[in-house]
């Protein structure tokens, strides 16, 4: 019989494991980091660096301590009644002399004192904490500008005098009326039409303490009208305005307007200022400083030229168009081109070179002076 075979049967369907080589276990696995554990990282490396630099600075400080024991020994040593050491505005040290007449009882670390530069030595002490720059502004020599001196400006010499002179001078004629003086007014026109002339001349008018604004800041702004009140009656002119005004506002807001401190300001665009300034009952009054016609040029002629020796042939007609400035200036560089000649008579040639050389002067930027 025959045998019966049986069908072959395949591999079965399980799968082998692969065997793992000797190194598998000793690798690391792979990992790929997500956002949140790199800046965990970034974090921790940041504060490693921080660490390390305080680190570094308080190693400085223990070395630098044996120095500076030893310069404060060296220090109180060179230091006595006659002698002292100043600490300037931008950091550095001098060994300096106090002058005998100054109060000794009155210095004291930290306290500012008046240095001389020339003679190298301390010639006074500074009882008040105001800032320096505050009484530079303040005008020492009362302007000598008068209305005189302002050609063809009437209405706008009209309208000072209401805003800024009457309240000081005579401030009854105001509660007579049962009205408020404006706190002040703003000046507005073209470059060199007289705005600062007319500031000037009000002063003079009035015999009032003069500070002109020569910087910014709100600590600034605060002392000056702080200097203005103890100096009262003052006016405050500011010269170009610009739109750092916060603590100016704040300002005007704060003083009286019956009060004996004036504000003048000055622009030659009053269209960039912010309107919250110039609104009324913080600025009541605008005057407007429009370019010179004919005859406000030939009176502006007349006035500076009034002192000199013109010659016959001089014509003070012009039509160019010409500021108060450029004319003062030019009737200024004519009678200098007179003096180098040693000529009595300013001729009519001299104005025409010295208007050239203003012009040009003025077309090219060139600043012809600065008035503080």
């Amino acid at each position: 019989m025959g045998q019966s075979q049986s069908g072959g049967h395949g591999p079965s369907g399980k799968k082998k494991k692969k065997t793992k080589g000797p190194d598998a276990a000793s690798k690391l696995p792979l990992v790929t980091p997500h956002t949140q554990c790199r800046l965990k990282l970034l974090r921790l490396e940041r504060i490693k660096d921080y660490l390390l630099m305080e680190e570094e600075f308080i190693r400085n400080q223990e070395q630098m301590k044996p120095l500076e024991e030893k310069q404060e020994e060296e220090r109180s040593k060179i230091i006595d009644d006659n002698h002292a050491i100043v600490s300037t505005s931008v950091g550095l040290e001098h060994y300096v002399s106090i002058l005998s007449f100054v109060d000794k009882d009155l210095l004291e670390p930290g306290c500012s004192v008046l240095l001389n530069h020339k003679v190298h030595a301390v010639i006074g002490v500074l009882m008040d904490d105001t800032d320096l720059l505050v009484t530079v502004m303040k005008v020492k020599k009362a302007p000598q500008e008068t209305y005189a001196d302002i050609g063809e400006l009437d209405n706008q010499i009209q309208e000072i005098k209401e805003s800024v002179e009457f309240p000081l001078t005579h401030p009854e004629y105001y509660e007579e009326k049962g009205i408020k003086p404006p706190k002040g007014v703003i000046l507005y026109g073209p470059p060199g039409t007289g705005k600062t002339l007319l500031a000037r001349a009000v002063a003079n008018q009035t015999s009032a303490t003069f500070l002109r604004v020569v910087g910014n800041g709100p600590k600034l702004v605060r002392e000056l009208f702080q200097v203005a009140e103890e100096h009262a009656p003052s006016i405050v002119f500011i010269d170009e305005i610009y739109q750092t005004v916060l603590e100016l506002l704040n300002q005007l807001d704060g003083f009286d307007s019956r009060g004996d401190v004036k504000v003048i300001m000055a622009t030659n665009r009053i269209e960039t200022l912010d309107p919250a300034l110039i609104r009324p009952d913080r600025i009541d009054r605008k005057i407007e400083f429009p370019l010179t016609d004919e005859k406000t040029k030939k009176r502006i002629f007349q006035i500076h030229t009034s002192r000199m020796t013109l010659a016959d042939d001089v014509t003070l007609a012009d039509d160019d168009d010409l500021s108060a400035a450029d004319i003062k200036a030019i009737c200024t560089e004519a009678g200098l081109m007179a003096l180098r000649e040693r000529r009595i008579k300013v001729t009519n040639e001299d104005f025409k070179k010295s208007k050239e050389n203003v012009l040009y002067k003025k077309q090219e930027g060139t600043p012809e002076g600065l008035c503080l």
